[in-house]
């Protein structure tokens, strides 16, 4: 197949890195590279060459690639030019969704967004929220240090012997496991809350203390994710973390429920009862934020607690960041053309493929049925 592997004009990652244009080629597939796709990512135009890669422009790519990935979707006007029966591979916003499927059934074109890879174990090596999600989890905690105008360990001077920060970590997903990680390395102390309580252990496994709310609704089947719960629930919860937060340096937050607005664990009350200086970093900021008072994509102080919105932080590791995009996007092809070579259809039936699916042409509901 011919696949092309497409800049992103609206974040700093590539889809596809050098290396990985090696183990296309090694798979039988031939690959061109849109001019400049990883300048800001530092993966370079000759890089992509020496690994056996063609340097096209955008236009010529989407027109003649039976495969086209892109970190974060196309314009519609592109998307019209595609051929018909391409695959499309990337991430897409959910507002985006419904006008992307109406070009796609007029030129039957599958589209698959990597956000929506189901959290089990033959899917983990896809699955691009978790895999960004720890390079986020990672840059809250260092971000949050360096606003911080204090030590994160203990220190033993001269002077006397200052404590170590107090960290409260909300979510326990991935990247609040790797937001506690990192900031027991620095040396704080560490408190995390969820409301699955499956959690506890490996919270605890990486020496910060599980808190929690007794009575919390969970569901096997969301995925691994928390689901909503009740008004009591959450009031109690509400007064549990005002309490926690306020005597903490720092608050990272994570919590999200896909496809839905972030529930919001932080009132104002809370931020006005937290220690001058304090940090709050919200990584659920793009979908309405975790923390009352959060602005997406901007760093504000209220009452002397500045507070960070952003749910991209691994923008600022782009580097690392399009390494692991890259790994979780040629795991999903080698998936999903396991058996081409042997003659055998894609399995759109598989729950991966249905799961990540947005649209699957008329052509094939035809012959499937």
């Amino acid at each position: 197949m011919q696949i092309g592997v497409l800049k992103c004009k609206n974040e700093p990652l590539v889809a596809i890195i050098p290396k990985g244009v090696a183990t296309l080629i090694q798979m039988g597939h031939q690959v061109q590279v849109e001019k400049g796709a990883g300048v800001e990512s530092l993966y370079f135009d000759k890089g992509y060459s020496e690994q056996g890669a063609k340097i096209s422009d955008r236009n010529t790519i989407i027109k003649t690639s039976d495969v086209l990935i892109t970190v974060s979707g196309l314009k519609i006007s592109e998307l019209r030019k595609a051929k018909e029966g391409a695959f499309l591979i990337g991430k897409f916003h959910m507002d985006a969704e419904k006008k992307l499927i109406e070009i796609a059934d007029a030129r039957d074109i599958y589209v698959f967004n990597l956000e929506l890879i189901p959290r089990s174990s033959i899917a983990q090596s896809m699955d691009i929220l978790s895999s960004q999600g720890s390079l986020s989890g990672y840059k809250a905690v260092i971000s949050a240090a360096d606003r911080f105008q204090g030590y994160m360990s203990m220190m033993t001077t001269a002077a006397g012997t200052i404590p170590p920060a107090r960290v409260l970590i909300l979510g326990a997903g991935v990247a609040g496991l790797q937001a506690i990680a990192t900031a027991r390395r620095l040396g704080a102390v560490v408190e995390a809350f969820d409301v699955r309580s499956a959690v506890r252990e490996e919270v605890e496994s990486l020496g910060a203390t599980f808190i929690e709310v007794e009575g919390g609704q969970e569901d096997s089947s969301a995925g691994g994710y928390a689901i909503k719960q009740s008004e009591e629930y959450i009031k109690r919860q509400q007064d549990l973390i005002h309490e926690r937060a306020s005597i903490s340096d720092v608050v990272i937050t994570t919590a999200l429920i896909p496809r839905k607005k972030a529930p919001v664990l932080i009132k104002k009350r809370t931020v006005d009862a937290m220690m001058p200086g304090s940090v709050i970093v919200d990584l659920a900021s793009e979908a309405g934020g975790n923390c009352e008072l959060t602005v997406d994509g901007r760093e504000i102080v209220y009452s002397n607690v500045t507070i960070i919105g952003d749910s991209k932080l691994y923008h600022k590791l782009p580097y690392e960041a399009s390494r692991k995009f890259n790994n979780n996007v040629i795991n999903f092809i080698k998936f999903v053309f396991r058996d081409k070579h042997n003659g055998s259809k894609v399995d759109f039936d598989h729950d991966i493929l249905k799961s990540t699916l947005l649209h699957l042409p008329k052509v094939n509901l035809q012959s499937a049925s």
